[in-house]
């Protein structure tokens, strides 16, 4: 049977002429020459800020409303929407709220299915609702599978994205918010693996850290919802609580033990630091369902004052 074959087109496929001599060079030389092309990732990504923080703020609604994220990636750009996804519970204590959709399945995230990309498969997009937020990612911005995703996202009304580091994506007038991070050739021909993919890593790292943030999982740059589910962790939930509250670990503990979580424990130890009458962690606990999970708020509910404004998320 024939198989069919394309040309992509993008700055990802061009030889790069700084790298031509890459076999033949010293390994120090070799190892630099790619450390080099890694360097210009930041300010590629930097150039895609402003409409990441649009999506930021649309994801953040959506979720406030009851919607999710959904990431749809092949190959390397869809493990890396896997690896987000999947720390989200751990770093946030948030299950359910990013999605990750991998071309091939869960055997792809260990084993390469590079064919499974180029399978339009409306399977994976039945779980797609109309309050949700669909990503893809796509280095090449013309993978089949998240084309078929975004497509699907567009008939439901559902504002989608784009990140990719092609700026001729076949697939842009599908996104609403396009990123696209122009990292140039590769180091080796065609290996989206090097400088694209990390491009998206950072601007997945940075999208999933602004919208917990922006959904209230932290206090200030603190982990207050984070599972401590290993001996690392239940002391650095101690370690947060003295970080954020002044308490010694011994106070920690106690507070820990008696609230049970950490962001109920840390309005604890705050509201007894402001002369809250009688701050049980049942009252924390109330204030915190009160003020929507955010800890600042929880604190103005239980010292009588007005609560105050989180950055307001736009409405989409």
């Amino acid at each position: 049977m024939k198989q069919t074959r394309i040309r992509v087109i993008s700055p990802t496929e061009e030889v790069n002429t700084r790298t031509h001599d890459l076999d033949i060079v010293p390994t120090l030389e070799l190892v630099r020459l790619i450390n080099a092309e890694d360097d210009r990732v930041p300010g590629a990504v930097a150039a895609v800020l402003p409409e990441l923080a649009a999506l930021v703020d649309v994801s953040a609604a959506r979720v406030q409303a009851g919607g999710r994220v959904h990431y749809y990636g092949a190959g390397t750009s869809g493990r890396l929407g896997v690896l987000d996804a999947a720390e989200l519970t751990p770093t946030f204590g948030s299950t359910g709220t990013v999605v990750a959709h991998q071309a091939g399945g869960a055997r792809a995230f260990v084993t390469a299915v590079e064919d499974a990309e180029d399978v339009m498969d409306g399977t994976d997009t039945d779980d797609i609702r109309s309050g949700d937020v669909v990503i893809g990612l796509a280095a090449s911005g013309r993978t089949p599978y998240v084309g078929a995703a975004l497509t699907a996202a567009r008939a439901l009304g559902v504002p989608t994205a784009l990140v990719t580091s092609n700026p001729s994506a076949p697939l842009a007038d599908l996104a609403d918010h396009l990123l696209v991070a122009d990292t140039g050739p590769e180091a080796l021909t065609g290996s989206t693996r090097l400088k694209a993919g990390s491009a998206q890593k950072l601007i997945l790292n940075t999208f999933s850290t602004a919208l917990m943030v922006r959904l209230g999982h932290t206090y200030g740059n603190l982990m207050i919802d984070l599972q401590a589910t290993n001996a690392k962790l239940r002391g650095r939930s101690l370690e947060v609580l003295g970080q954020a509250t002044g308490a010694d670990r011994g106070e920690a503990a106690e507070a820990l033990d008696a609230c049970g979580d950490i962001k109920t424990a840390v309005v604890y130890l705050l509201a007894r630091r402001s002369d809250v009458p009688a701050p049980s962690p049942e009252r924390c606990r109330a204030a915190l369902a009160d003020a929507g999970g955010y800890v600042r708020r929880a604190l103005a509910v239980l010292e009588g004052r007005p609560a105050p404004l989180v950055p307001p998320a736009k409405q989409t």
